[in-house]
């Protein structure tokens, strides 16, 4: 299937904390001068028009980082420096995707793995990342090319998935591959995005990874509204292995905060767990 389109829902909640997530991992593999890779799975377009059609019919980013003041969120500078790098000067039209913001940080030395099934999508992220070398774009299935990069060359990286579970088996899938790189790059970070439908669904993710054998796993979650049956996504989150040291505690102090800000109860939704020590 691939019906779904990131351009309908681009900047919106979810994409907030998985973005900060992704920040926080690519500033720490930038931290040493060794190469490192970025893989993402589900790569979308790369960069998304808020003045679109797409965007406009359901504008989802006014609830997300259309609430976010960046002089209330000193602690993000390195997350608004890269949506202000794709906009002009005062403005905020534009929101990059994961691969744009992998895209800001890479060095020289580092590449980049982009998968997208999409065709539509895929000739976009093509455009929007100017196809340099040290960026790769495949129109092919990104669990699949990840399992095939598997260990990467550099040994230092950071694996992105992020499906759009339109089809219930993708949770057993993204598992499984995770599952499997790992045996492969123990090393590396692996970042899953979820969104929060079916709570019970999320809990069995959850219960596979504590029991998969796979140290080192934290999860954030950040939530709009209280779990509900008939209401859609309300919280999404990131399952991260082998997490970059302080993000846990960064995250702890952040996700309330964004609760706060970004919530539609009266309730402070957000979770921050360390599903398997090291």
């Amino acid at each position: 299937m691939l019906s779904y389109r990131h351009s309908f829902h681009a900047g919106n909640f979810a994409d907030i904390i998985k973005h900060v997530v992704a920040v926080e991992i690519l500033e720490h593999l930038t931290k040493k001068e060794k190469p490192f890779e970025y893989i993402d799975t589900h790569s979308g377009t790369g960069l998304y028009n808020f003045k679109s059609a797409q965007a406009r019919k359901l504008e989802e980013h006014a609830g997300g980082i259309g609430k976010l003041k960046e002089e209330e969120y000193p602690e993000l500078a390195r997350y608004f420096e890269v949506i202000k790098s794709y906009n002009e000067a005062g403005k905020r039209n534009l929101y990059p995707g994961s691969p744009l913001f992998a895209k800001y940080f890479l060095r020289p030395q580092d590449r980049a793995w982009l998968f997208e099934l999409h065709p539509e999508d895929f000739k976009s992220l093509c455009l929007n990342t100017n196809r340099q070398r040290k960026i790769k774009v495949a129109c092919s299935d990104g669990l699949k090319g990840m399992e095939a990069l598997m260990p990467p060359k550099s040994r230092r990286g950071l694996v992105l998935v992020d499906p759009s579970y339109e089809i219930k088996t993708e949770y057993d899938q993204v598992f499984s591959a995770i599952e499997k790189a790992h045996k492969k790059f123990a090393t590396g970070t692996y970042a899953l995005w979820y969104p929060v439908v079916d709570r019970p669904t999320i809990n069995k993710l959850k219960n596979k990874f504590i029991r998969s054998g796979i140290k080192n796993i934290q999860c954030f979650e950040l939530g709009v509204l209280p779990d509900s049956d008939e209401r859609g996504m309300t919280s999404s989150g990131m399952i991260v292995v082998n997490p970059p040291w302080g993000l846990f505690d960064k995250m702890s102090k952040l996700l309330p905060k964004l609760a706060r800000t970004l919530g539609e109860s009266d309730d402070l939704i957000y979770q921050c767990e360390q599903l398997v020590d090291e």
